[in-house]
């Protein structure tokens, strides 16, 4: 048991009350040190968002794609895949938030930005390059600018570059 002292400052009084409390450790079992060293891992981890819109809804015969020859759904899907596989394999904690291209999009990425804390947020190129996506760029930025205004914001040119756009800021 310890005493804490509790100070209460009134207009023209202070009131002391000393108050006993109980203190509570949370301790693992000796013998399971992995749970410690799994939390300690979970906190040294960079956390990423990756935002994006869903690959499957892209209309890649768009002319807004014309930059992006050969580029398909599957492409992108690998593609992301990929980084989040390489990124996860670096030490970050990677989290995918694939959107539509705007009836949602500004919840969905509000919802996961209330649910952690990020380090690190990569807009995608789908989002930020395609003429006909710019008005959802101006919308997320501002999302993730009101919600995550700690975070560093990067960019990628395409499903394969996201690495190392992290890498520049963190």
């Amino acid at each position: 048991m310890a005493t804490i002292t509790l100070i209460v400052r009134q207009k023209n009084a202070t009131l002391v009350h000393p108050l006993a409390v109980h203190i509570h450790y949370c301790t693992y079992p000796s013998s399971s040190t992995d749970y410690l060293e799994k939390d300690k891992d979970m906190a040294d981890k960079k956390s990423i968002l990756v935002i994006g819109v869903q690959p499957t809804l892209m209309d890649f015969s768009h002319p807004d794609y014309a930059a992006y020859p050969g580029m398909d759904a599957t492409k992108v899907l690998a593609g992301l895949k990929a980084s989040e596989d390489s990124l996860t394999d670096r030490g970050y904690d990677v989290h995918m938030c694939l959107t539509d291209f705007g009836k949602t999009a500004e919840a969905v990425v509000r919802d996961q930005l209330k649910q952690k804390r990020f380090d690190c947020i990569v807009i995608g190129a789908g989002i930020r390059t395609i003429a006909g996506s710019f008005l959802l760029f101006e919308k997320l930025i501002n999302v993730v600018h009101a919600h995550a205004p700690q975070a560093k914001l990067c960019f990628n040119t395409g499903p394969t570059d996201t690495v190392e756009a992290v890498q520049r800021w963190l």
